[in-house]
């Protein structure tokens, strides 16, 4: 099959590119630097034309509040008319575990914007809500630094590797679609203080983490598990500890 993967140079998009390359599909990574821009609409019905499925695994420049949701919203509205008008098959999209959860958070509710978008759109479509990824965690812990310490919510997350990820989104994108949502997570759950506290830790940095209730994730509170996967989700097999092991 012709699949396009929107955002196919990222940390995702090109991990799912190479897989499905790998299973012989004609796998398509489009992103600004090859001239498809979702915001402008700039080279997108062009790099639609005989697509079979599209994946969107972009992600914002920007995470001020006004700025992502400029940005899911205009480039989903983009694809999913392009999409639509070249006939595309299956429309994939990643998004976020609990994010109609905790809207708060301007990033969440862009994200559920985004589903929304795609929901409506009328194309056949799979939605796959994955937890956060292990890559994410010393981002994490720099934007939640305070005066030497990272100060972090305790609420509960199931924290997934990228790579387990890319496998799901590919697979899903060159087999049957969903027809609605799937929620993926990794196999162990932790607090958000202790998951980043694990990979400080494991990497030698000394910086205490500090398990704050008035610490916000993403402009949100975090007290309960909205960030775990719920009843029927696929547990990926990648734990933490194999992750770090491996040299990350």
């Amino acid at each position: 099959m012709r699949i396009v993967v929107i955002g196919g140079t990222g940390l995702i998009g090109s991990q799912v590119v190479k897989r499905l390359a790998e299973h012989g599909h004609d796998a398509v990574p489009a992103s600004p630097n090859s001239g498809v821009n979702t915001l402008t609409g700039e080279g997108v019905e062009e790099v639609l034309k005989g697509a079979d499925v599209l994946v969107d695994v972009s992600n914002s420049p920007s995470f001020a509040d006004d700025d992502v949701m400029n940005f899911f919203t205009t480039a989903t509205t983009n694809l999913t008319q392009a999409a639509t008008e070249a006939g595309v098959g299956h429309y994939v999209a990643l998004s976020i575990v609990g994010a109609d959860e905790l809207p708060e958070s301007g990033y969440l509710r862009a994200k559920v914007a985004q589903e929304e978008l795609v929901r409506e759109s009328g194309l056949t479509f799979s939605i796959i809500r994955a937890t956060q990824f292990f890559e994410f965690a010393g981002a994490i812990a720099n934007s939640a630094e305070v005066d030497g310490a990272v100060h972090l919510p305790h609420g509960g997350v199931q924290p997934v590797a990228a790579s387990d990820v890319a496998a799901v989104v590919a697979r899903t994108a060159a087999t049957e679609p969903v027809a609605g949502v799937l929620e993926i997570g990794g196999p162990e759950e932790f607090t958000m203080d202790g998951w980043i506290r694990t990979v400080l830790t494991h990497r030698g940095d000394e910086r205490e983490v500090v398990g704050d209730p008035r610490a916000e994730y993403f402009g949100t509170s975090l007290t309960g598990r909205q960030l775990v996967p719920g009843e029927g989700a696929q547990l990926q097999p990648t734990s933490l500890a194999e992750w770090l092991a491996a040299g990350n």
